[in-house]
């Protein structure tokens, strides 16, 4: 929502956003390596299910969304320790090589998501005949 505010003397308007608070994201940890000729990047993420996962893969750059929902509900004065993170999470890798997006593959076993994004060979060339 946005309202004009006035100032004191009445001569200028200044515009201002009132912003909704943003609920925080948990960012999540990752390994990116090399391996054959893909790079791979692998996350733990338990306690989510596969479909509540959104990954976005580029050419240089892979963005990890979901949510991490409690199984119960407990009460903030009921817990002794609360370390585990519940709630939005999300992150966003710069690759170091350009990879094939339309190859991509994800799996997900005992809680680790495994990324294999094929990378492209840049060094590659291809010869073009001239037509007459």
């Amino acid at each position: 929502m946005s309202y004009i505010e006035d100032n004191q003397s009445g001569a200028e308007l200044s515009v201002r956003h009132e912003r909704t608070p943003r609920e925080p994201e948990g960012q999540l940890t990752v390994d990116v390596f090399q391996h054959d000729s893909d790079v791979v990047i692998q996350s733990t993420i338990a306690g989510v299910k596969s479909e509540d996962i959104d990954i976005s893969v580029a050419k240089d750059m892979v963005t990890i969304k979901g949510r991490r929902n409690p199984d119960t509900r407990v009460g903030s004065a009921d817990y002794y320790y609360q370390e585990l993170y519940w709630g939005p999470f999300s992150r966003t890798i710069i690759l170091p090589a350009d990879v094939d997006a339309d190859n991509a593959k994800a799996s997900m076993k005992n809680g680790i998501l495994t990324l294999r994004l094929p990378r492209l060979d840049k060094a590659r060339s291809k010869k073009i005949r001239i037509s007459e």
